[in-house]
């Protein structure tokens, strides 16, 4: 998918000297591809340049990345000293991601940690989930809980204790709850904008240098089911034990 939302400002989430937190959108790619549309970090680099006058090429460090069809919080640093330390605590665990889902099937429990392992076709862009470790696999794990239901959906919440590539759409589809829109993991129809309905809620962390304990928040895109899951939000107060 094409479009010209990359040409809206980004949505500024969190900002100080070392890092900068964007709400993605769906139909935005973190890092350029062969699609050839312009990257998330492109537009935030021209955003940093403006407004702080900045001349040549400005630093911006990507220390992860949401699927295209994700929303949601996005970390990127703006020096290198950030780069190296949140690189250190993404692979450390370090960095605590809440994800918001909605699926049409409901869950076979209210709450559970689901333990998968993962193999990637690269070919193909898509990750599998098996029961059992299998040559090449890799361990995924996730804590979920039912949060609330509309009249035709459910809505998780999700927090992934790994990270994988595809993880929480593969581990929910492993369990027969694809999430909306996404056909590739076995939801049976396309949302019209291309998106799906999974978004990366909040991230919470200690500031790898100031040492300060940062939350950042971002909202769900505009449409009618992503507002009823924020009327129903579930209880901030409750704390997942790995």
């Amino acid at each position: 998918m094409t479009g010209s939302s990359t040409e809206r400002a980004p949505e500024i989430l969190y900002e100080d000297n070392h890092l900068v937190a964007v709400n993605k959108r769906p139909s935005e790619i973190v890092q350029g591809d062969k699609t050839g549309d312009a990257p998330l970090g492109e537009e935030v680099k021209k955003y940093l340049k403006a407004k702080y006058h900045k001349p040549g090429d400005v630093f911006l460090g990507i220390a992860h990345r949401l699927d295209r069809p994700v929303s949601g919080v996005l970390i990127f640093a703006r020096t290198s000293k950030a780069l190296e330390r949140l690189n250190r605590m993404f692979a450390g665990k370090e960095i605590k991601k809440t994800y918001w889902a909605v699926v049409g099937v409901r869950p076979p429990a209210d709450s559970g940690r689901l333990v998968h392992y993962l193999t990637r076709n690269q070919e193909k862009n898509i990750s599998k989930a098996h029961d059992s470790e299998v040559k090449g696999s890799r361990k995924a794990e996730l804590m979920y809980r039912l949060a609330g239901k509309s009249d035709r959906y459910y809505f998780l919440e999700i927090n992934p204790l790994t990270g994988r590539h595809h993880q929480i759409r593969c581990q929910l589809s492993a369990i027969g709850c694809p999430i909306k829109g996404d056909i590739k993991y076995g939801f049976p129809r396309t949302n019209s904008n291309a998106s799906i309905h999974l978004h990366s809620r909040k991230a919470e962390f200690v500031h790898p240098v100031s040492g300060k304990e940062v939350q950042i928040l971002a909202s769900p895109p505009n449409d009618p089911l992503w507002k009823k899951f924020a009327e129903i939000e579930p209880d901030k107060k409750q704390r997942w034990q790995p």
